[in-house]
């Protein structure tokens, strides 16, 4: 396992972070618990959560991803020896996330009231990473499209009024440290700049999607990360299981999240991305790894890239994610995957 600062502070973090997200909904408690014993017993000192999880999304089993590791944690014990991050939603129209609100918005009543909610779940204090799960302002990042589409609502909630809660969190000890998720680079700047000029928490980490489908970060975001020492956090770095190659030639594993989700994502199953997948395993075979190694070892080889998120739903899964990291990157594999990226860019944004 190897450590990396986290941003500018003081806590270090694991390379392979530990990912909640199918807690509550393909995994048992005991199974969660099963795999942070596992995960803290191979090394691994960051878990990352969210109050949206698990996914998909529902008014029934929100929140329950952080009372399992609330529960994981009160009968463990330890909680100085866990970076533990959660998230709270950015705006949405999901109307059960608040008491009082039926759109989730990132002002100073919703995110002191997630916040509250998030401790009271984990059965903490505190937490170590507290990120804005997607901006206040509308953007088309969880779509299918390419192009920037502008949205200049009048009524969006202003960063640097968002910053001035979570400041005023940090002070009260509820909050370390902040950070934000599927942000931009114009985005990520503003919020250095209102720590620059109006003495507000520095957000010290990114967590964005990043891995051999999409790559995208690497056009502005990564010069952001290392000039500024904004850290990422990169999620999905298998393609949430297909770079597994596991979906190829239309198969759909039982119990697998494609098969029990159809409607969940796309982001990984158009005809582009099945014929990048195709070209990685092959190159995987070619080299005498599995696809698995490779995908995982190319996001961690990355220099902006400060920890994984690793997700998985049974034992098997979590041990073959972990030792993956174990593969030495090459300039001969640097090559391969460069060559298939040219060839096929960034088929899942």
């Amino acid at each position: 396992m190897r450590y990396n600062r986290l941003g500018r502070t003081d806590i270090t973090i694991s390379n392979i972070c530990l990912g909640t997200m199918t807690w509550g909904e393909q995994n048992s408690m005991q199974e969660a618990w099963d795999q942070m014993d596992y995960a803290i017993d191979k090394g691994i000192n960051f878990i990352d959560t969210a109050e949206l999880y698990p996914v998909p999304r529902k008014r029934e089993t929100f929140g329950r991803t952080e009372e399992y590791i609330g529960s994981w944690l009160q009968d463990r014990g330890g909680r100085d020896k866990i970076i533990l991050g959660t998230k709270v939603v950015g705006r949405s129209d999901a109307d059960w996330f608040r008491a009082n609100a039926s759109v989730t918005r990132l002002n100073r009543q919703q995110i002191t009231e997630a916040l509250e909610q998030s401790l009271k779940r984990l059965k903490t204090d505190y937490v170590d990473l507290y990120q804005l799960h997607w901006p206040d302002r509308p953007l088309n990042i969880f779509s299918e499209s390419r192009g920037y589409v502008h949205n200049d609502q009048d009524d969006i909630i202003p960063l640097s009024e968002t910053l001035t809660v979570l400041d005023d969190l940090v002070k009260q000890g509820k909050i370390r440290h902040i950070g934000l998720s599927n942000e931009t680079a114009w985005g990520t700047m503003k919020c250095l700049h209102h720590a620059e000029q109006n003495d507000v928490p520095r957000v010290q980490s990114i967590q964005n999607a990043y891995n051999l489908m999409n790559r995208l970060f690497e056009q502005d975001l990564a010069e952001v990360s290392l000039r500024e020492e904004v850290s990422l956090l990169a999620y999905s770095p298998i393609g949430g299981g297909a770079l597994s190659g596991k979906y190829l030639n239309g198969a759909l594993p039982q119990g697998s999240r494609h098969q029990l989700f159809p409607d969940f994502s796309t982001r990984y199953t158009g005809s582009a991305a099945v014929a990048a997948i195709e070209k990685y395993s092959a190159l995987a075979a070619d080299m005498g790894i599995t696809p698995i190694q490779l995908a995982h070892k190319f996001v961690d080889s990355r220099p902006f890239v400060a920890s994984s998120i690793i997700g998985a739903t049974n034992m098997a899964q979590l041990s073959e994610n972990i030792a993956a990291f174990d593969l030495d990157w090459t300039g001969e594999l640097e090559q391969a995957v460069n060559d298939i990226h040219l060839e096929n860019p960034d088929p899942s944004p």
